[in-house]
């Protein structure tokens, strides 16, 4: 009896234990941080030239921006880009119109495969915004409470001094100045150090971190 309790015991036993077995792999699931991990590695690779036609595009870009700004309005600005633009497109869009007109073709029109895509934001990720944007402004209002109503009265020395060192800084450059040295630096300083570092150091490589950050959750 005692061996036909144990024989109608084991299956049971058996069934258990292959049956907690296989939510062992998938136990780990996403990683909270693979999403923040993606986008800090997009960075980096970015201001490390990984891409150099992405990063020259990117780096031309915003200088370009940045000194027209420097040299003229915002409205101006914003004026001759939005001319530039549509003077592209609108030759573009000359120039099909004449070469099937010469040809007799039928292609239809040169950006229908841009006009025809959706480009409509949905509530619910027009949502997803909005409460990844007020996890923010709720960190910097609270911030802001913290300094201005001396909470700690180091942290509120530090932003007073901060402050007060700016002004010398505000009379030497003005803001746009120091967004271009900005600029500047950041698409510059970390390929220069990168290329003239002490080569006994190990190189920070987002593959590698996302392989240890995987590892370790």
């Amino acid at each position: 009896m005692a061996e036909l309790a144990a024989a109608t015991q084991s299956p049971s036993v058996s069934s258990s234990s292959s049956g907690a077995e296989p939510s062992a792999p998938g136990g780990g699931g996403g990683s909270p941080g693979a999403k923040s991990c993606g986008s800090s590695c997009a960075v980096h690779d970015l201001i490390f030239w990984r891409d150099v036609k992405k990063t020259g595009f990117v780096f031309g870009t915003t200088l370009i921006m940045l000194l027209s700004l420097a040299a003229f309005s915002v409205i101006s600005v914003v004026s001759y880009l939005i001319l530039a633009l549509l003077s592209v497109t609108i030759s573009f869009r000359v120039y099909k119109s004449v070469i099937q007109a010469v040809q007799k073709s039928e292609e239809g029109h040169p950006f229908k495969a841009y006009l025809d895509v959706d480009i409509t934001l949905s509530s619910e990720a027009f949502h997803n915004y909005m409460n990844a944007a007020m996890v923010h402004v709720n960190k910097a209002l609270k911030l802001l409470i913290r300094l201005f109503l001396v909470e700690d009265l180091v942290d509120s020395l530090k932003l007073a001094v901060f402050m007060w060192l700016m002004t010398y800084v505000g009379a030497v450059f003005n803001g746009i100045t120091l967004l271009i040295l900005a600029d500047l630096l950041v698409f510059s300083v970390p390929i220069v150090y990168e290329k003239y570092k002490d080569p006994s150091k190990t190189p920070w490589n987002c593959q590698e971190k996302g392989r240890i950050n995987h590892v370790e959750t």
